[in-house]
């Protein structure tokens, strides 16, 4: 699976912007996909994670309630809507594909290329 992330930019404290992930290669619905970023100095973290068919969403407890994933099998993609975004989610977001639906970047076997977000304050 390759993996190709999208839609970081700059935004001003508030403000949103949504991170869209295309996938190519083997099944897209036959993984679980999620989000994670790494901010300048700190290890990478997770952010939220999909099931295999949508059903079934986990977040971080920094990103609950402002951040919502969601994916569309049709068109091999996994969306990251983020609200209310703050300086503190600045970060290289990056999307990744798990065999199974996990909270943990060991589980992920594919990792896309990362998109800068950046919120000013």
């Amino acid at each position: 699976v390759q993996l190709q992330a999208s839609g970081g930019g700059l935004v001003q404290a508030g403000g949103s912007l949504r991170l869209s992930c295309a996938a190519s290669g083997r099944m897209f619905s036959s993984y679980a996909m999620g989000w994670f970023r790494q901010a300048p100095g700190k290890e990478r973290e997770f952010v939220a994670t999909i099931n295999r068919s949508g059903d079934s969403t986990h977040f971080a407890d920094s990103v609950k309630g402002r951040f919502t994933i969601s994916r569309d099998n049709a068109k091999n993609t996994v969306y990251l809507q983020m609200n209310s975004l703050k300086p503190e989610d600045t970060a290289v977001y990056y999307c990744a594909a798990a065999l199974y639906y996990s909270t943990y970047s060991s589980a992920y076997d594919y990792w896309g290329q990362g998109t800068q977000v950046t919120v000013s304050s």
